[in-house]
């Protein structure tokens, strides 16, 4: 079965795209490099007149405003042509900023890694042990607030039971998990590939609101990702959340990041519901749905515990709120849940902020990631452009 690979403009932007301030990065053929743009009227202008990269883009006071203001912006062309690849790609919209995760921040989710945990990375044991977790599990999870007085109690009522795991301890104690999910300069974009480590046997997409954060803490506003994420690794042992989470192309972020303004705000982005779609080459197809009201802790409180006095990013960063999706349908056999297939088409959508589209293939198979820091820096020096930096 034949997937389709090509993208349009109209595909993955925003519902209400000639409304949205929709910022990102693109390489342009014509400059020779990358870009910060924004997007109108299906339209790729050059942002590089305000700010040479993302990261200082961002750091921009009224960003949003001046962005939307912006006159006389060089026109690099129709989004369709970046698309296609006659102008240039498109890269993920963040660039020098640290590339940050929160995990087990839904209920169904912690049930989910409990079950990793319990099942040592085999995921032949895994329906047998939901089956065993959930009445119990699902129950006492059910609508928690993180760090709550009533977390506290259901925390010792599973203690007592001996049911408590390291999962549910970030999931619904006072501290969140936060960790690093790529490196900066290493997120693939919109229409890229992306990795799935060879050793892995039982993995899957994680689809999820992402922020963009900056360097004061302050949430400019949104855009999605897919934390890739290789449960079988997970699951022998949580020490090896790096190998599980951080491999190449196993970070994809996208299409465009959209500014809050009257239209979208943060109120707004915590009623969006993100729909993922998975088909594959071999007939396979799989949908679920991530609604942001059901996480157990807010994006405000996710931020605080990502950047604070103990811990700065004078870069900015971009952090991913997690997801309540954990696929359980089975694809290689009766009860071994869902993995990936190399060629699978993975699309992460929600109206408001567009649709994130990838294709699955190996890490190995991947393009390697070689554009870094320093290609970044040395590129614009030699457009002039170092001082914008």
């Amino acid at each position: 079965m034949a997937l389709q690979r090509s993208l349009s403009a109209i595909e993955i932007l925003p519902h209400d795209a000639d409304e949205a301030i929709l910022v990102g990065r693109v390489w342009s053929n014509e400059l020779g490099g990358p870009c910060p743009v924004v997007v109108r009227n299906q339209r790729v202008l050059d942002l590089t007149s305000l700010a040479a990269t993302m990261s200082s883009l961002l750091e921009i006071e009224q960003v949003a405003t001046k962005v939307q203001l912006a006159e006389d912006l060089h026109d690099l062309g129709e989004l369709n042509e970046f698309l296609s690849g006659q102008a240039g790609r498109l890269l993920a919209p963040v660039d020098l900023q640290a590339v940050k995760a929160a995990g087990v921040t839904f209920a169904d989710s912690m049930l989910e890694r409990v079950i990793e945990e319990q099942a040592k990375g085999d995921a032949g044991r895994a329906q047998e042990i939901r089956a065993k977790l959930a009445p119990v599990l699902g129950d006492s999870l059910r609508g928690l607030v993180a760090g709550s007085e009533q977390a506290a109690k259901v925390k010792s009522l599973l203690q007592d039971m001996g049911l408590w795991s390291q999962y549910l301890e970030v999931g619904i104690g006072p501290d969140a998990e936060i960790f690093t999910k790529a490196q900066p300069m290493s997120s693939v974009a919109c229409g890229d590939m992306v990795g799935i480590h060879p050793i892995s046997e039982w993995n899957n997409p994680e689809p999820e609101v992402v922020l963009a954060v900056r360097s004061d803490g302050k949430i400019l506003g949104a855009t999605l990702g897919n934390d890739v994420n290789l449960r079988d690794v997970e699951g022998r042992s949580a020490l090896l959340l790096g190998k599980a989470k951080d491999n190449n192309a196993s970070c994809a972020i996208g299409p465009f990041i959209r500014l809050f303004d009257e239209g979208f705000t943060l109120a707004d982005l915590g009623r969006l519901r993100v729909s993922l779609l998975v088909q594959g080459e071999d007939g396979f197809e799989m949908t679920g749905e991530s609604p942001m009201e059901a996480i157990s802790r807010t994006p405000e409180n996710l931020v605080s515990q990502l950047r604070n006095r103990n811990h700065q990013y004078p870069d900015g960063a971009v952090l991913f709120l997690g997801t309540m999706f954990a696929p359980v349908k089975d694809r290689r056999g009766a009860g071994l849940g869902f993995t990936h297939e190399v060629g699978d088409r993975v699309e992460i959508s929600t109206p408001k902020l567009g649709k994130l589209v990838n294709f699955v293939d190996r890490s190995d198979a991947c393009p390697e990631w070689t554009f870094g820091t320093r290609a970044l820096l040395r590129n614009l020096a030699q457009r002039g452009l170092a001082d914008r930096a």
